[in-house]
């Protein structure tokens, strides 16, 4: 007998399923802050505290650090399950556990900082993000200069700028930043720790993901050791690095997979049990509801057969990364754009009481919206598809 596709169905291995299953548990206990940090803009130090605790920050590490070395497939299922409970958890926690898969895949970064990186992660459960965006100067996926500065100093830099979207910082105690090298014509990439003159602006004030803590970053004459150069760029160049295909940026399509599945779950429910007196039996007999949630059906499983089928083939052919970048792209793009019309949908179903704060589809519809500015953006898969398309031999 046919079985409709969920998450469940992806699991195919005992490791698997002990992720699901502790991801789950954390998802129900983070589900009941998400409301009040969200209202509060207030960071869910709780939930990263209970993270630590069950040893989540080493997930991705390598075996050789003490890690658990999930492969990308794993990390998309851990992650949208606590994205059904907590967007904002899920999507702050997406960033340290998929750079530190990014860096275990590429090593660009030098080996002891890497060493020291995941060490951190293993014995203190320590977070780690990199920063690089700043305001007015556009996005870094597009090559733009930072107006950060490094200047050189005896024995290292000392870096003053600001960063924004710097999520985690309320908790972080160690991160990358980039930074123009003063009169030097190039860009570096320096590991820094929390220490004197490293502060941060409460400006995180947002329509959605409120509670990921993307504060600003302040950086005044901060002093980097010579020894935490990442990497040096020089102007009018790419960065050199192994192309992986930026797979580890599905942990973002997880994310907004697992809130679009979340708006499902409810609408579903609602959906059988709301019976008004107008009608004498369950909405959802109704053909124009069972239309909207069958639309939802499809985007859901349409979705995940990308997400899951893109990670999949991402850890199994490793020689082929670079070529897939393209469609774990649009795996990104699919999962964003339709998760907002699953969203839309549901409220539709649910009617004038899904605008109220206290219904969890507010929230979440406001969530998933912040989707479409987390990278790669829109145009640029577009674009890619496109390119690749127009390049097409025998076309």
């Amino acid at each position: 007998m046919y079985q409709r596709i969920e998450v469940e169905d992806f699991v195919q291995k005992e490791r698997e399923a002990k992720l699901v299953a502790l991801a789950d548990r954390l998802a129900v206990r983070f589900a009941e802050r998400a409301s009040k940090h969200d209202r509060e803009g207030s960071f869910p130090i709780e939930n990263f505290e209970e993270l630590r605790q069950e040893g989540c920050m080493k997930l991705t590490v390598p075996r050789e650090f003490g890690g658990d070395e999930l492969s990308l497939y794993e990390l998309v299922l851990f992650l949208e399950r606590i994205a059904k409970g907590d967007g904002s958890t899920a999507i702050a926690l997406g960033w340290h556990l998929g750079s530190i898969l990014h860096f275990r895949t590429t090593r660009h970064w030098p080996a002891h900082l890497f060493e020291r990186l995941c060490r951190r992660a293993v014995t203190a459960g320590e977070l780690y993000n990199g920063y690089a965006s700043e305001s007015g100067v556009g996005s870094p996926s597009r090559g733009m200069k930072p107006r950060t500065v490094a200047s050189r100093t005896e024995g290292g830099w000392l870096l003053s700028g600001r960063k924004t979207y710097s999520t985690l910082l309320p908790i972080i105690n160690h991160f990358s930043v980039s930074a123009s090298l003063e009169g030097e014509g190039a860009t570096g990439d320096f590991y820094v720790d929390r220490s004197e003159g490293v502060g941060m602006e409460e400006t995180w004030d947002t329509l959605g993901m409120r509670s990921t803590g993307s504060h600003d970053l302040l950086l005044d004459r901060v002093f980097v050791p010579e020894s935490s150069l990442i990497s040096l760029t020089p102007d009018g160049q790419s960065r050199q690095r192994p192309n992986d295909g930026l797979g580890y940026l599905l942990f973002i399509a997880a994310c907004y997979t697992g809130l679009a599945s979340a708006a499902r779950d409810y609408t579903v429910t609602f959906a059988r049990t709301y019976k008004p007196d107008s009608l004498g039996t369950a909405i959802g007999e109704l053909p124009l509801i069972q239309q909207q949630i069958g639309l939802i059906e499809a985007d859901l499983i349409t979705v995940r057969t990308m997400l899951y089928t893109m990670a999949r083939r991402w850890d199994q052919e490793p020689e082929q990364r670079a070529q897939l970048k393209a469609d774990l792209g649009l795996a990104k793009y699919m999962a964003t754009n339709r998760a907002l019309q699953i969203a839309d949908r549901a409220m539709r179903v649910v009617g004038g009481s899904s605008m109220f704060r206290s219904n969890p589809l507010e929230r979440i519809y406001r969530d998933i919206r912040a989707g479409v500015h987390n990278p790669p953006l829109d145009d640029l898969v577009l674009r890619e598809l496109a390119r690749r398309a127009l390049e097409e031999p025998g076309v």
